[in-house]
């Protein structure tokens, strides 16, 4: 079994999109928030979100999950 290499990024370095933006790992990597739009995103929990956004992923941590459901945001699984 190959082991899956996610580039992490945190919900706090999300708050510097615009309200509402659907993020996507291609707009990540326009950002300079992971390296490579093809591989692998995992949104980890860290600091706060304080606005919606809908963000495209291939992995949540729980707290990340929480904070963007509690900012008023939505998630969406992108299948491996």
């Amino acid at each position: 079994m190959t082991r899956k290499i996610f580039q992490v990024v945190n919900v706090n370095s999300l708050q510097r999109f615009k309200e509402d933006t659907v993020v996507t790992p291609e707009v990540l990597k326009e950002k300079g928030l992971i390296e490579n739009a093809r591989g692998l995103v995992k949104i980890l929990g860290t600091g706060e979100l304080k606005k919606p956004l809908t963000i495209k992923a291939h992995r949540f941590s729980k707290s990340a999950l929480e904070k963007v459901k509690t900012s008023g945001g939505k998630t969406e699984l992108i299948n491996v």
